[in-house]
Parts: structure tokens; C-alpha cells; sequence
């Protein structure tokens, strides 16, 4: 991974989001210390005082908050170091972790579950921790992608090592939510698997917001990212579908794949004006169609923003820059129209079918008692429509200025206030460049636009086969036999003699090999050798990866001799999971929500005897309106009164157990 000490601007702002982490942390905490005191106290004025200290406590999360909304909008950091005249795109920030010690479990598990000495395995081990570290500062470019990515398989290989089913490693992964900075704390590795997938999407989206988008090449690497971008994330919405996090929840995935797909639309419109737009009907017919459809795709991206429950935590700069780039892009497209209308008029030798047919597929309707070919040959009416789109064109444009300068974060960055005052003044010019004695006789309204698009925008699944890992882990044995799904005795010694040149037993399977029609009259069987045992050594050389033939000629190289085999034993094993587990999803296990118990002792009887708590992890769906899909935080209390339990970041329903 990059240097975690390096002073680059991103860096920087990695650092700071960790600092805002660290900080949101201990507000949240003091929070939970006081909202138990207030529910334990009963005396007026030390309830006074906590109502007061949680009045400041909420003040400083909601500043908190805001601080770090404000490095997801500091969009200038990640766009390319060239001089630029392009709207800025919006990158992810990378979520933030807390270092993880595998050491002593894994080693542990090796010795309970394998019975082989872990500590012959901490070279491994080192390797995994380092690989996680170098994660969490990966380069903005394919090597960094692929270091998530192999770290990313190589989790799916530890899963299935050291991560049984049926019981917890003691292992605790702790991520911070992109957004709203609130940690979630799990003993599940599929948290851990769910944010790394969430870090290659945004390092993919950081990889096309610094692609140079002067350049057509920059621009096809930018479309090629944003889509790749897209495909992630679709992938992680559909494996890991109960995350307990905000920024991983399924609908606010959903609405960061339709920015990353509008994101890619949005260069391929500059990649087709990049050469310059030339002033010719019916190229400036496709240009109309294609950037009414880049507004499009913002209109639906900014709808989708401001749904509950995304709304609440997208950063409310996101919102507004969609809501700009829409209205802009509009402008735009009644700009061009406008431009089509006022300088080309139908000559006699060119095509009137043709000119006529493109026109009309740029409405959706043609307003009552206007003839697209009559406007088309009359001048004063191609007049009266085109002022009419530059009209509406100019108020587009005065209403992306009008946001822009009611968001703080946006007013502050310049290019966008520069692009969007240039496209105004342009217009406005082209305004004024038209005559105006037939104003006031003109009542004609500029029909809306029919967006329209010759360039097919798809999501890029994640391609995972491309990367090639080895397992840390290779020397316990093939996965596909020694995991930890399977029990196994602890290894035997079986001194096998030679009895006239026979072994007793067959060998079958792959590596390692199986011992197969066993004499129950032979040596081996007398000293405990079982039909179905795995061959794990021979002569103390191991052989878990070696097949029939290579064992045959170990055995046999002997000669005469005796020779000491090791065999293990597998164990029946029942499956004792909970009998309300969760449900799989394209072939791997869904996230565990978090569950947060909400006990409210005004509403139990207390005649009757108090249900057991449940765990903090929670399998069932028999308390499913109990569940919340992320980590919630206590809300003020006040009084005895029943109290309406709104979920939000900073929300934790009443529980005895505490997350820290």
C-alpha cells in the first residue's frame, strides 16, 4: 500500500476522516453514559444537568457530521492535477478501519482444530495481517485495485480455514461508516469481506475522477472505471444484503450505483464534444439527444437522493450537485435546439424529409397547431421557437447558479461556479443576438426534449478470476477437504509392515489420498488403520497435496521396511447451527444485522417473568421489527412518556448490552 505518512492531498483527507471517526466515537459514547444515567436517576436535578450535557453532546455530533460531509464533497483533491474545464465528478472516500491481531486465534485454531503447531504458521499470519494494513492505504490505480482484490479472495480462503459455522473466532472487525463516521463493530468475517468490496468501489470511482478528461483516452478510462465502480457495488448489493452499516445498506447502494452510471454518462458526453461540436444541423440534433440524456439520469439520481432512507444520510451536497448537473445539462440541450432553430435555416437543396424527420424525434409532442416542417421553412417561426428553448435554457441556468449558491460546500468550488456562469452568459448572449420586435407577440412554449442515446451504459461486474492468489494457508492441506466446516481426529501414527509384498489396503481420491478396501485382517487395520482415513504423511514427509501414484511410491520405496504413516480421521459432524440462520446469496452467506434490544420497562408486566435477552447477534427473523440493518445509537429521553424511536446514525435503541 501508498505510505500511510505520505503528505498528498488525499492522504490528508484519509487522515482526517480518521481523526472524525475518533471523535464521533467518543461523542457517541458520552452520549450512551448519559442517556443510562438519565434513565437510572430519578432525581429532578441531576436529570436537569444530564438533559443538559446531552443537548451539547448532540450539538457537537451534528457539527461532527457536517465536518465529515464536508470532506465527501472535497471533490478538487481527487480530480486530475491538469488544468480542467469540466464539472468536478464526486469520488467515494475509502472506509476506515481498526488494525485486527489474527495471531493468537488463527494460531489457536490451528492447534485445536488441525492439531499442528501454529506456531510453524506465523509467517502466514504476518503475511495476512500485512496484506490488511497495506489495504487500508492501497494506490489509486490498478495495483491498488488488485491488492483489495486479492486480499478480498484471500479472505474467502480464511473463511472457510479458520471460520466455522457453528461458532464465533473472537476475532473483532471494526468499520466506520463512509458517511456518517458511526463504527460497527462485528465478529463476522463477512463485515470484513462487505468493506473491502465497498473500498474497491470507491477506489474505482477515485481512479476515474482522476483520469484527464481533456484527453479521449482519459475519458474512456474515466466511463471504464465509473462502470466498474457501478459493478462492484451492484455485486455487493446483491451478495451481502443485511450489511449493518448505512453506507452498505441496500438502498443506499442503490442510489451510488445510478451516480457512478450518470458519472459515466456524463463523460461519454464529453468525450463526443471533446473534438469540438460543430454548428451542423444534424450533428447538433445528436448532441441535443445525448446531453438530454445525461439530465435525465441526474433528474433520476437526485429523485433517488431525496428518498427516505438514503436522505438522511447522503451528504446533502451530493443532492444539490445532482440537482445542478441536471438543470445545467438541460439547459444545454435547449441550447443546442435553440442553436439549430436560429442559425440553420432550410436551403433548397437540402433534404426536407431527413431535416424534418430528426427534428421531430426531438419532442416528446409537438405543441397544438405548430407543423415541424413548416416551422423548419418559415423563419419567423423557427425564430419564435428557438427563443422560446433559449428562454427556457437561460432559466435552467439561472436555477443550477441559484442552488449552487445556497450550498456552502458547492459556492466554494470554483470551476463549478465558473462552468455554470460561462454556459449562462452564453446563452444570455445568444439571447441578445436575436431580434426582439416580436416578444410581446409571442406566446409559443418550448416543448420538452426526448433524450435519446446511441451509447449503451452497463455495469462492469467485478472480475475476480483475473487476479491469482495463493493461499497463506497452503500447507494444512487442500480446502476442499481441510476447512473448517470438517472435524477431524488428531493425527495417528500407524506403522505399516509389508506382508509378502501387499500393503492390505487400496488408496483412491485426489490429495490427499483415502485409504479404500481395507483387509480387516491386515497388520495396519490390527493397529487401528479405519476404511475412509486421509493419508496426511509418509516417513514424516507430508503428502496432504500428493496423489495415489506418489504415495504408492512412498510406501513402496521402503522396501521391506516398515514404514510410519500418519491418518486422520474424519468426525460426524451435525450441523449445530441456529435453526433460524441466515439465508445465502449467490453462493455466499449474508451479513448478520446488528441487533439492538429495546427493553422498555414501562411496558412489561411485571407480574410475569422477563423474556431472556436475546444475543447481540441475531440469526432469526422472530424479532425482525426489532432488527435495525445498522449500528444505532441512544436518542435523549425525557420523562416516563412511551417515546417514538426514530432510526438514525446517531441513534442507539435501549439495551443493556453496549457495543463498546
Amino acid at each position: 500500500g501508498c505510505n500511510p505518512l505520505a503528505e498528498t492531498g488525499r492522504s490528508k483527507l484519509q487522515n482526517q476522516r480518521a481523526v472524525l471517526n475518533q471523535q464521533i466515537l467518543r461523542a457517541v459514547r458520552m452520549r450512551a453514559g448519559a442517556e443510562n444515567l438519565l434513565r437510572a436517576t430519578t432525581n429532578n436535578k441531576v436529570r436537569e444537568q444530564v438533559l443538559l450535557e446531552l443537548s451539547f453532546v448532540n450539538s457537537d455530533l451534528q457539527i461532527l457530521k457536517e465536518e465529515l460531509e464536508g470532506l465527501n464533497i472535497s471533490v478538487e483533491v481527487y480530480q486530475n492535477t491538469e488544468e480542467t474545464f469540466s464539472i468536478p465528478l464526486v469520488p467515494l472516500g475509502l472506509k476506515e478501519t481498526k488494525e485486527v491481531d489474527f495471531t493468537l486465534p488463527l494460531k489457536d485454531f490451528i492447534l485445536e482444530h488441525y492439531s499442528e503447531d501454529g506456531s510453524e504458521y506465523e509467517d502466514e499470519i504476518a503475511d495476512l495481517m500485512d496484506l490488511r494494513q497495506a489495504c487500508r492505504t492501497p494506490s489509486r490505480d490498478e495495483a491498488g485495485i488488485e491488492m483489495l482484490m486479492s486480499y478480498f479472495l484471500q479472505l474467502g480462503y480464511v473463511e472457510n480455514r479458520f471460520f466455522p459455522p457453528t461458532r464465533h473466532m473472537g476475532v473483532l472487525f471494526t468499520w466506520y461508516d463512509s458517511f456518517t463516521g458511526v463504527p460497527v463493530c462485528q465478529q463476522n468475517l463477512l463485515l470484513e469481506k462487505a468493506s473491502v468490496l465497498f473500498n474497491i468501489g470507491a477506489l474505482y470511482t477515485q481512479i476515474g475522477t482522476r483520469c484527464n478528461r481533456q484527453t479521449q483516452n482519459g475519458l474512456e478510462n474515466a466511463v471504464d472505471a465509473f462502470q466498474r465502480a457501478a459493478g462492484v457495488l451492484s455485486y455487493l448489493k446483491e451478495t451481502f444484503t443485511h450489511t449493518p452499516s448505512y453506507d452498505m445498506s441496500p438502498a443506499m447502494l442503490n442510489v451510488l450505483v445510478k451516480m457512478m452510471l450518470a458519472q459515466a454518462r456524463e463523460c461519454i458526453f464529453e468525450q463526443m464534444g471533446l473534438p469540438g461540436i460543430r454548428n451542423e444541423f444534424f450533428t447538433l440534433v445528436k448532441m441535443t439527444q445525448e446531453v438530454a440524456k445525461v439530465g435525465e439520469v441526474y433528474v433520476l439520481v437526485n429523485t433517488a437522493m431525496n428518498q427516505e432512507p438514503v436522505k438522511e444520510n447522503i451528504p446533502y451536497s451530493w443532492s444539490k450537485l445532482a440537482q445542478i448537473k441536471s438543470d445545467h445539462y438541460k439547459a444545454l440541450a435547449h441550447y443546442f435546439i435553440a442553436t439549430i432553430l436560429c442559425d440553420h435555416e432550410l436551403q433548397p437543396g437540402d433534404d426536407e424529409d431527413q431535416q424534418e424527420k430528426a427534428f421531430s424525434q426531438l419532442y416528446d409532442h409537438v405543441p397544438e397547431g405548430v407543423m415541424v416542417l413548416t416551422v423548419l421553412k418559415d423563419k419567423v417561426q423557427r425564430k419564435q421557437l428557438g427563443k422560446a428553448h433559449l428562454r427556457k435554457a437561460i432559466v435552467y441556468h439561472e436555477e443550477a447558479l441559484r442552488v449552487c449558491g445556497l450550498c456552502k460546500k458547492l459556492r466554494n468550488i470554483e470551476v463549478l461556479q465558473e462552468v455554470l456562469t460561462a454556459a449562462h452568459k452564453r446563452s444570455l448572449l445568444k439571447y441578445a443576438q436575436q431580434e426582439a420586435e416580436d416578444d410581446f407577440l409571442s406566446l409559443i412554449q418550448a416543448p420538452n426534449i426526448l433524450p435519446k442515446t446511441e451509447h449503451k451504459i452497463e455495469m462492469i461486474a467485478p472480475q475476480f478470476s483475473k487476479v491469482k492468489v495463493k493461499d497463506f494457508f497452503h500447507r494444512l492441506g487442500p480446502l476442499t477437504v481441510f476447512s473448517a466446516k470438517q472435524r477431524w481426529t488428531a493425527p495417528r501414527t500407524i506403522r505399516i509392515h509389508h506382508e509378502a509384498g501387499e500393503l492390505g489396503f487400496s488408496l483412491k481420491g485426489g490429495s490427499p489420498v483415502q485409504i479404500y478396501c481395507l483387509d480387516p485382517l491386515c497388520s495396519a487395520a490390527s493397529l487401528g488403520l479405519k476404511e475412509g482415513d486421509y493419508i496426511v504423511s509418509v516417513g514424516g514427509e507430508d503428502c496432504k497435496w500428493l496423489g495415489v501414484n506418489e504415495v504408492l511410491d512412498k510406501l513402496k520405496g521402503v522396501g521391506e521396511q516398515p514404514v510410519e504413516v500418519g491418518v486422520v480421521s474424519c468426525q460426524d459432524t451435525t450441523a449445530s447451527m441456529h435453526s433460524k440462520s441466515a439465508t445465502y446469496s449467490v453462493g455466499m452467506q449474508k451479513t448478520y444485522s446488528l441487533i439492538c434490544l429495546a427493553m422498555e420497562e414501562d411496558k412489561i408486566d411485571r407480574t410475569k417473568k422477563a423474556p431472556l435477552k436475546l444475543p447481540f447477534l441475531s440469526w432469526g427473523t422472530k424479532n425482525r421489527q426489532k432488527a435495525a440493518s445498522t449500528l444505532c445509537l441512544p436518542s435523549a429521553v425525557a420523562g416516563s412518556s412511551p417515546i417514538k424511536k426514530k432510526l438514525s446514525p446517531f441513534t442507539l435503541l435501549s439495551t443493556e448490552s453496549s457495543l463498546y
